[in-house]
């Protein structure tokens, strides 16, 4: 495949979170494919009082070697204007754009409509969707994706379930066979190696040996984790080590933890998780519980892979997709119940070591190298 100059449109350092993680992955595998990558970021991502979290933004140092540019404000049409004439004058062969919100449909369309206006050569846009309908439901969704669909040329989805939504978009004529792939989310390989179980347990002070499972990532509502809390209630061994900040009330969930006294076996961190943490949470447990109510592709399942922990995913959107059921993991509705019997059969029947070598097994299917090559196909 010959070298590409691209312009990939996607939040990145300093701002934090996973779409920015993984961005920043994604640029360094097209750097290794021999492509030149310039990412053009947000200098206003959200505004504060649309933000639920503590910040924005992140105290880690850059990533190496990765050329960003801090530019677009979410909310500013004339910065709209000024940042597509400038991707424009960078000439690129390519724009890959990541798309997640569809409030970001009209800065990024009209970014995306002014670059190809002025661009002097040809430039194939193709979008990188996480999600296309939100799991929230906001006033504006549907005409904002819209806006944003039809201002690429095609898609790369890391969920099946989102490409058929995109074909609601797509132009009269358009064909979605030719206009939509599909590759699964890759492995999280970039924080670092597992440390000892023990010594991570210690430090979130989980007794030794206890049967311990994980809920990783920001908490709201469509994440499910009162039906783990409930499904905690059922299985009176097993402790839960919580970790990832709250965009809502907390209150609601400390009520179930109170109403079942499971208080001595529920770990809280419940601050966002700097990138350097990360692996001591996933060494600490011996099974991810991914309780969702509704979901897409989830990169949490990525970093389980990275390290070799089997999980238990609901059986919503692409979830299915990622883990196989009874090999890497469990798939299950997403009733208390169902994830409370999951559990149990884990950690009574001790399929810890089967099940490892189920992920080990499992993980060869998400490459960050398959990832470019349908991008750039």
């Amino acid at each position: 495949m010959p070298a590409n100059k691209i312009v990939f449109i996607s939040p990145a350092h300093p701002l934090r979170g996973g779409i920015s993680a993984s961005a920043e992955r994604l640029a360094q595998a097209l750097q290794e494919a021999g492509h030149e990558v310039v990412i053009y970021s947000f200098s206003l991502q959200y505004p504060g009082f649309l933000f639920p979290g503590k910040s924005q933004f992140t105290d880690e140092p850059p990533p190496a070697g990765l050329n960003i540019k801090t530019r677009l404000n979410s909310i500013n049409p004339f910065n709209w204007l000024f940042v597509g004439r400038e991707i424009a004058q960078e000439k690129p062969d390519r724009i890959i754009v990541r798309f997640w919100l569809p409030l970001m449909g009209p800065c990024l369309g009209t970014v995306l409509r002014v670059a190809r206006f002025f661009s002097r050569k040809p430039c194939k846009v193709t979008g990188l969707v996480d999600n296309i309908i939100p799991h929230e439901k906001r006033p504006g969704d549907r005409p904002f994706a819209r806006y944003f669909v039809r201002a690429c040329n095609d898609f790369v989805v890391m969920s099946k379930s989102v490409g058929e939504e995109i074909k609601q978009f797509l132009s009269a004529g358009a064909s979605p066979e030719s206009a939509i792939r599909f590759a699964p989310h890759p492995v999280y390989d970039t924080y670092g190696g597992p440390v000892n179980k023990d010594e991570a347990r210690r430090q979130f002070e989980i007794p030794f040996g206890a049967p311990t499972v994980l809920f990783f990532g920001f908490i709201r509502k469509y994440k499910g984790l009162d039906l783990l809390l409930n499904a905690l209630a059922q299985t009176p061994d097993i402790h839960l080590l919580v970790a990832g900040e709250c965009y809502e009330d907390w209150g609601f969930y400390q009520k179930i933890i109170d109403e079942h006294q499971i208080a001595p076996r529920v770990h809280l961190y419940t601050d966002f998780i700097p990138a350097e943490q990360v692996r001591v949470f996933f060494s600490a447990a011996d099974l991810i519980v991914q309780p969702y109510r509704s979901a897409t592709q989830s990169g949490i399942s990525q970093i389980a892979y990275h390290f070799d922990k089997p999980m238990i995913v609901t059986n919503v959107g692409g979830l299915p997709e990622i883990v196989t059921n009874g090999v890497s993991g469990y798939v299950v509705a997403p009733e208390p119940e169902a994830i409370a019997a999951a559990m149990k059969d884990f950690f009574e029947n001790k399929r810890s070591e089967k099940m490892i070598e189920g992920v080990r097994s499992e993980k060869e299917r998400f490459s960050w190298q398959n990832l470019v090559e349908k991008l750039l196909r």
